[in-house]
């Protein structure tokens, strides 16, 4: 334990004075403003129509971007973008710890293998939520920067939708990144394992989710798939929203079902990655 907390801290220590993780984290910050809140704002203040009002009046628009709607604005965009973000931190956490040669000093040096590992991944964990705590004052903030500007009352969601909207968006945002970090174990670098994470994320479940429409097998398939759970977790959450949903938000689970793939790989993913580091060569 005392040496998985020591790994841990090592890890805490690196990774928050590497500029790739702020340069990440950014970016996933300022993708959210402007999807979440900016676009729509300048959507209403206008009046035009494009792809964030599609179907909504103005006034459901403003209701979205309010203190009212936080619950239901948090999360739309991590099942898929914040998600793609958060498999490219895990990547390059792993996978520069083989491109620098870190992982290869420290497991000749000790401690084991497994408390490096471990450690590194609770060092991503608590990254992630602190990730996901700086999106949730960000967007209140935003939320009620939109209030005052349209002089409009606060109100606030309830407390037990708030905490159901952070936790949903906590998993999803976790399950991803322990993702990212085993593509970067699987590939013993950065490169790679970024390029496969944004093209299964972004792309290919996508494409199984399409040809499942038409072929049953693949469809159940896709059912244990990661963005399955986790854009049906979000659905069931805020509502797929009718006809032209937010990207990556589907209806396919039950949230039961949901839950359970997801807590599924959020078992298996650092039980892969710890595996295939104890088995496999550092060179």
């Amino acid at each position: 334990m005392n040496a998985l907390t020591r790994s841990a801290r090592a890890e805490l220590f690196r990774l928050r004075r590497w500029p790739a993780f702020w340069v990440t984290v950014t970016a996933w910050l300022l993708l959210n403003a402007m999807f979440g809140y900016i676009f729509s704002f300048v959507t209403y203040t206008s009046g035009d129509s494009n792809f964030t009002n599609e179907g909504q009046s103005r006034a459901d628009l403003l209701a979205t971007i309010v203190p009212s709607g936080l619950a239901d604005q948090f999360p739309q965009g991590m099942p898929l973008f914040g998600g793609a973000i958060m498999m490219v931190l895990g990547a390059i956490v792993a996978g520069n710890g083989y491109g620098w040669g870190t992982w290869k000093t420290a497991f000749l040096q000790g401690p084991s293998r497994v408390a490096i590992v471990l450690g590194s991944m609770a060092a991503l964990v608590v990254l992630v939520v602190g990730i996901v705590a700086a999106t949730f004052v960000a967007d209140a903030g935003m939320s009620l920067a939109v209030a005052a500007a349209e002089s409009q009352d606060v109100s606030w969601p309830a407390a037990s939708d708030l905490l159901q909207s952070l936790g949903g968006g906590l998993l999803v945002m976790l399950m991803w990144s322990l993702a990212g970090y085993f593509l970067g174990v699987v590939a013993r670098g950065p490169a790679v394992s970024v390029g496969l994470g944004l093209v299964w994320a972004l792309v290919i479940e996508g494409l199984l989710r399409g040809v499942g429409t038409s072929l049953q097998v693949v469809d159940a398939f896709t059912h244990f798939l990661p963005g399955t759970a986790a854009g049906s977790l979000i659905g069931s959450i805020v509502g797929v929203g009718g006809p032209d949903p937010t990207p990556g938000i589907i209806d396919t689970l039950s949230t039961t079902r949901a839950l359970v793939t997801m807590a599924a790989w959020l078992v298996l993913l650092p039980l892969a990655s710890v595996w295939l580091v104890r088995r496999r060569d550092v060179a």
